[in-house]
């Protein structure tokens, strides 16, 4: 049984405030790089680019994030910009969902190899299942679910929506 979480209009506004805070948490760059985990987090990553674009003259550089997020130990990160393109710059790293954290301290560690200016992270829906220690600075909603239930985020043409079943 589908539970509708976010409907398409609630997720616009959503990706609304998530871009004036990385604005606001950035707003003396020049350069903010948005580091989309590929999947849902690169669609929101992309989301969250076309609106920063609208409201900073800084330039958003778009990154996607590609692991193995059921053995990202095992296959490493890659990312599709080089090291050298996000040296000293601000980074957000951007996913759909912060389930146990596994994907995102994964990322984290990625980008903690290189010297940066700032790393923060950015996701739609945070469910408080953790078993590392990484936070969402930049979160749409949080749900407490259970281990059983499972968040669907759709990102579709004009019926983006989130869902639990």
């Amino acid at each position: 049984m589908k539970n509708n979480i976010l409907s398409h209009q609630q997720i616009q506004h959503t990706v609304q405030r998530i871009a004036y805070q990385i604005y606001e948490a950035n707003v003396t760059e020049t350069e903010i790089v948005i580091a989309g985990i590929d999947g849902g987090g690169l669609k929101l990553a992309k989301k969250l680019q076309r609106v920063l674009r609208r409201i900073t003259d800084a330039e958003i550089l778009l990154c996607k994030v590609s692991m193995d997020k059921t053995n990202p130990l095992g296959s490493g990160v890659t990312t599709s910009i080089a090291s050298s393109d996000y040296e000293h710059k601000s980074i957000v790293l951007v996913d759909d969902v912060l389930n146990s954290g596994t994907t995102l301290i994964y990322g984290v560690h990625h980008f903690l190899k290189t010297p940066l200016k700032q790393l923060k992270t950015a996701v739609l829906v945070n469910r408080n299942h953790k078993k590392y220690p990484v936070k969402a600075d930049f979160k749409g909603i949080s749900l407490s679910t259970s281990l059983q239930e499972h968040v669907h985020v759709a990102f579709q043409a004009r019926n983006d929506s989130v869902f639990l079943d």
